[in-house]
């Protein structure tokens, strides 16, 4: 098991951050991280600066030296707001926590697959992957998501699964519902990151809610291998850890991906969704390539298959 350690973070201005450098400089390290600025390492506590002015205290130290700066800087203290998440009730503190979070995307768009990401930020990277970007991916562009994905997996173990359109068609004709396929995913994701952790364990697991916990292993019943320590499910879970929303993140960077190159394919820029403007396009691939080919590249039971068949043949 991981052992939780002591996380205390501090606001310095820029004229509070030198005197903070300098109390440490006999005890500095190199630590070669994205946003850090100065890293030290005394004997229970681990200092690492940061370009925001955040300066993280990590270790059985980090009360004590937290508080050799209380006097003269600001305590980063996380804003309480309801979150209108429901789901497990997690353990106090959770946010500071070791967790293992995944998050889907993809499954409400008629174009393109559905993809599934897993990913684990131990305590020790939380600041860290905040420092990279990281918040709730809904707050982000697709843009901003692409630019930030990379440097994100270099830093966390994860793992991003594709279930592209083909695979997706044939399992659905066979009767799995879109819950199962996600329920499928998500075990095989968190399987794939417990492994790369081993011999650790997260503090626990949080899955971005789509089904009640029965229903969610139901689904998995027949899969050779199923994970249920330390699990936990809530809604709007990327709000509640930054293991999800890292996740979050990676799932819609790999969808992004797959959508750029289904454009490719298309000929033209595919939208998102499932709303008029999908049955449009649709149509347009239809006249120009043909219905096998729409159906190579969509959710073939969405309704915007025979929207789009009527559109073609509207007189």
């Amino acid at each position: 098991m991981i052992n939780p350690v002591g996380n205390q973070v501090i606001v310095f201005t820029e004229k509070e951050m030198p005197k903070v450098l300098n109390y440490y400089e006999g005890s500095k390290i190199t630590r070669n991280a994205p946003g850090v600025i100065f890293a030290a390492k005394t004997a229970d506590t681990s200092i690492t600066a940061y370009r925001s002015g955040k300066v993280l205290f990590q270790g059985g130290g980090a009360d004590r030296e937290a508080a050799r700066w209380s006097g003269t800087s600001t305590p980063a203290v996380a804003k309480t707001k309801s979150t209108g998440a429901k789901g497990d009730i997690l353990p106090e503190n959770f946010a500071t926590m070791s967790v293992l979070g995944s998050d889907e995307t993809g499954t409400g768009d008629f174009f393109g697959p559905i993809t599934v990401a897993a990913c684990y930020v131990s305590d020790e990277k939380i600041e860290l992957v905040r420092e990279l970007g990281v918040k709730d991916s809904k707050q982000l562009t697709d843009s901003y998501m692409q630019q930030i994905a990379e440097d994100l997996k270099q830093v966390v173990p994860h793992c991003v699964l594709t279930l592209d359109n083909a695979k997706y068609n044939e399992i659905q004709s066979k009767g799995w519902s879109q819950g199962k396929m996600k329920a499928v995913l998500h075990n095989q994701a968190i399987q794939d990151v417990l492994t790369q952790m081993q011999p650790e364990y997260p503090e626990y697991i949080l899955i971005d809610q789509f089904a009640e916990r029965k229903v969610y292993y139901n689904h998995l019943k027949n899969e050779p291998a199923i994970v249920q320590e330390k699990v936990l499910f809530s809604t709007k879970a990327e709000n509640l850890h930054v293991s999800v929303a890292t996740a979050s993140i990676l799932a819609r960077v790999a969808f992004l991906e797959q959508m750029d190159q289904l454009s490719a394919k298309a000929g033209m820029t595919l939208p998102k969704g499932a709303g008029p403007k999908v049955d449009q396009i649709a149509c347009q691939i239809i006249r120009k390539k043909g219905e096998p080919f729409l159906q190579s590249i969509t959710k073939v039971h969405f309704a915007n298959t025979q929207k789009a068949l009527k559109l073609v043949y509207k007189k």
